[in-house]
């Protein structure tokens, strides 16, 4: 047998510079880059190996690891899984900055491979500095962190295994159903250690994502129930963006006559003008949406996990004859909510379902009610769009002004507060794959560096970044990135004064206003009831290099806005939003918890409410 000697680090570069992935005919290089902040567990190691290579990786260098992972996951997301950006650090607060992310990445079904250095597997010099000392067990270090978030989770103590770990890496990345976080976790010792590595394991390795098929038994138990029924909904969840199966749902849809309702990971797939298309379901939903939801008899959900707020924490499908069928390359998730499920790819669980229904001659019983929901709601959302306060600026006004003035070839990308839900409601798509929001984990900070990812991954594109200013005080450290990588995002800065969203839930709740708003601390009754604090986030991101700009009303966020179109670096718009000024409600329900017992009236008000809500909901 051939072989190479090479250490740890050299061989991790040269595996992963020979990775590819095959989808439908079409391969593609697996690995575009690595995003790294060094520090003393890495940067002689692996990163000795990072700048002597002289292959076809690019590295990136990050702010923030938290901040490069989530960069990472929206590059991945953009790329529809099939290339990726690793990330490596340094061991101890290094290596947990990305734990979030990690869970970020799981939770969306995004792969994530991560490298974090750890420590030395000989222990000679333990405790080394950042290192995390467990008395009862000195195998347990930081990175045990990641297990709870990853899919897949190895440690490299010797340079033999990184060949079995690497290529069970690989098989966790590559597998629709699976995929998530892979954190292989690098040994300082080890991973500069030198073995005799062999040849073959450095070949090209295609990893070939197989379309999985349905077996007939499944697709008939589907349709059974399905042309027994005469109210369908379909759900458009994130597997159908992977498939590539929006042309076979709206197929599906215009020939049985059903109505589509869209999760955050699978809007923007079929266009938000089509007549089918009712829009944004569940907690965030329009109210076309969820009222086709209360009376379906038969839920198709498609490429869903049905999060709690996709179905109203199961509240959301009243009909007491309503089954639901689900299409999910993942068993796990095909499964919930005693779903009759079919596991197979979306596209191929779409084709096979609507060649039974079609020899069963099936048509829903709808005629114009889904049309009069479609017209209603679209003149609900014009009324938004044009709300005007004398009081301020309105954020459905903002929105309106951005959804309105932006060219069709854009991203928006967004995660946290309540711009999701806003968007998910009211934001008109425009084009195929331009609206990229992280809602399985909605991660606070993601938004900034993901949109770093998204301008990688779409560098002919203008990526909008949408974010509150809870989020961007959170993360937003790869601005600095995207300057020093010429990639140009626009960041439009919903300042409210807080964190809007859960004020809202808070209050709802019957609980009175507390620390959820950016307020001064009151010296009378000392808590944090004073007056608002002003925040010039303008100011704080010019000092990075960004081109800035501040608006208090429409015509300061158009000319912001046109002005920022022209700019060749990254731009941010401080638009100045009233609090409680973002939609609500709209015919949904969301479980919280609240407390069973309070000395307000209005808590224990809100209590029994949660119970009659409850029992109206399934529980399974």
């Amino acid at each position: 047998m051939k072989t190479i000697r090479l250490t740890v680090g050299q061989a991790l570069m040269k595996f992963l510079d020979n990775q590819y992935v095959e989808f439908d005919g079409v391969e593609n290089k697996f690995i575009e880059g690595i995003f790294t902040i060094f520090g003393h567990g890495i940067v002689v190691g692996f990163g000795e190996a990072l700048e002597s290579y002289k292959g076809d990786i690019k590295i990136y260098q990050g702010r923030n690891e938290q901040g490069m992972a989530h960069a990472a996951i929206g590059y991945a997301k953009q790329k529809n899984r099939r290339k990726i950006i690793p990330c490596t650090s340094s061991i101890g607060p290094g290596a947990l900055n990305m734990v979030t992310a990690a869970g970020t990445a799981t939770a969306n079904r995004i792969p994530l491979l991560l490298f974090p250095g750890d420590t030395f597997a000989c222990r000679q010099p333990d405790p080394v500095l950042q290192q995390i000392e467990q008395p009862y067990n000195l195998n347990i270090t930081a990175n045990d962190a990641f297990k709870a978030v990853s899919k897949y989770w190895d440690r490299i103590v010797r340079p033999e295994q990184l060949i079995s770990s690497m290529i069970n890496a690989m098989r966790v990345l590559t597998d629709p159903a699976e995929t998530g976080t892979v954190t292989i976790c690098l040994s300082q010792d080890a991973e500069a250690e030198a073995y005799d590595y062999p040849i073959e394991f450095f070949k090209k390795r295609v990893h070939h994502i197989a379309r999985r098929t349905p077996s007939k038994d499944e697709i008939i138990r589907a349709a059974e129930i399905i042309r027994s029924k005469k109210k369908p909904l379909l759900i458009c969840g994130g597997g159908v963006t992977y498939s590539e199966a929006g042309e076979e749902l709206l197929s599906f849809a215009e020939k049985f006559n059903i109505p589509i309702g869209e999760t955050q990971a699978g809007k923007g797939i079929i266009d938000w003008n089509n007549s089918y298309n009712l829009g944004g379901i569940g907690v965030t939903g329009t109210k076309a949406a969820n009222l086709a939801a209360r009376d379906a008899d038969v839920i198709i959900a498609v490429g869903t996990r049905l999060g709690d707020f996709t179905t109203s924490s199961k509240w959301a499908f009243q009909n007491e004859d309503v089954e639901i069928v689900s299409i999910n390359v993942n068993s796990f998730d095909a499964y919930k909510m005693n779903s009759t499920a079919i596991v197979a790819d979306a596209r191929k669980g779409l084709k096979a379902l609507k060649l039974l229904l079609t020899e069963y001659e099936y048509k829903s019983s709808y005629e114009n009610w889904i049309y009069d929901l479609k017209e209603d709601w679209n003149k609900e959302v014009d009324r938004l769009y044009n709300i005007d306060s004398v009081n301020g600026f309105s954020q459905t006004r903002a929105l309106g002004i951005i959804n309105e003035f932006i060219d069709e070839n854009v991203i928006v990308v967004g995660s946290a507060g309540s711009l999701p839900g806003d968007m998910q409601r009211v934001w008109r798509t425009k084009g195929y794959k331009n609206y990229h929001m992280e809602y399985g984990f909605s991660c606070m900070g993601y938004e900034i560096c993901a949109s770093l990812g998204v301008k990688i991954a779409e560098p002919a594109k203008e990526v909008y970044t949408m974010v509150g200013d809870g989020s961007y005080l959170m993360l937003h450290s790869e601005l600095i990135t995207s300057i020093q990588e010429g990639r140009k995002i626009n960041v439009l800065l919903f300042d409210n004064n807080g964190y809007g969203c859960i004020n809202n839930l808070q209050v709802d709740q019957g609980i009175p206003s507390f620390n959820t708003e950016f307020r001064y601390r009151n010296p009378e009754t000392d808590r944090l009831d004073g007056d608002y604090i002003p925040i010039d986030f303008a100011k704080s991101a010019e000092g990075y290099g960004v081109k800035t700009f501040r608006a208090t009303n429409s015509d300061e966020l158009k000319e912001a806005l046109i002005a920022a179109k022209n700019e060749s670096k990254s731009t941010l718009i401080d638009i100045k939003v009233l609090p409680k000024s973002m939609t609500d409600g709209y015919e949904s329900w969301w479980r919280v918890g609240v407390p069973e017992v309070s000395n307000y009236i209005s808590v224990n008000s809100a209590y029994r409410k949660m119970e009659e809500e409850l029992s109206k909901a399934k529980k399974f």
